[in-house]
């Protein structure tokens, strides 16, 4: 991938970037929800590794859900 992954601010950037295949949008949400990216003591916030701030887990699982057509709506 020619993009670092942190140059995604939040995961709607990755579930609406035009070039990225599906299978790597999975790839980069299902790595951002995963425990080891949550914030300690604050397990509804996830950061991912090099990013500035925590989004919520909720937000990223709703990035993943709209790549399934699934109901979802960008913050």
């Amino acid at each position: 991938m020619s993009e670092p992954f942190s140059r995604f601010l939040h995961p709607f950037d990755v579930a609406h970037h035009p070039s990225l295949e599906p299978e790597v949008k999975r790839a980069l949400l299902a790595s951002w929800a995963s425990d080891r990216a949550s914030v300690r003591n604050k397990p509804a916030l996830r950061k991912r590794p090099g990013a500035r701030r925590a989004v919520p887990v909720d937000d990223v699982l709703a990035a993943l859900r709209s790549l399934d057509g699934g109901e979802a709506r960008a913050p």
